[in-house]
């Protein structure tokens, strides 16, 4: 087998221990963000920044992952919020009526996710990949051939 190719014992060994530390990873980013962009207020956004349990099949070639935090991160990843009121028609704006737009975006979540999703999606397309090259390799072994080959000389079909 060439040194690229892994065996399947290898490849889902490897896959789990890097989406283990995928969701972990994130929790950490994630809550370092919170603290560095000052988005406390009282503490409940970076407390409910956590990773449920991984879910995958045997082959850890279909995973899902959930990570969950309150809404009101998205707001703040987004940039909205405080200033506009339910009901409000419109006039948030400076020069309108209504509030001055006070916040402002602060991405803790969005792009840092984005890229490591990415990264992610190429690790699994790596690793599958080598995997499968290694069953082809085993598949074609010389001796796999070699005996097989001998089988057919001796034995019409």
């Amino acid at each position: 087998m060439n040194g690229n190719n892994i065996t399947e014992e290898k490849a889902l060994e490897e896959r789990a221990k890097f989406i283990g530390a995928f969701n972990g990873t994130m929790i950490d980013i994630w809550k370092e963000k919170i603290v560095d962009m000052d988005i406390i207020d009282t503490g409940s956004l970076l407390d409910s920044v956590a990773a449920l349990p991984v879910r995958a099949d045997g082959r850890f070639s279909e995973v899902v992952l959930v990570q969950c935090f309150l809404e009101y991160g998205l707001w703040q990843d987004y940039g909205t919020g405080r200033e506009v009121w339910r009901g409000n028609p419109g006039d948030i704006y400076p020069g309108q009526k209504g509030r001055k737009k006070v916040r402002e975006r602060r991405r803790w979540f969005s792009t840092k996710y984005y890229s490591s999703v990415m990264n992610l999606r190429d690790f699994m397309a790596d690793s599958m990949g080598r995997e499968f090259v290694g069953i082809v390799a085993d598949a074609f072994n010389d001796q796999r051939l070699k005996k097989s080959t001998e089988f057919y000389k001796n034995h019409s079909l």
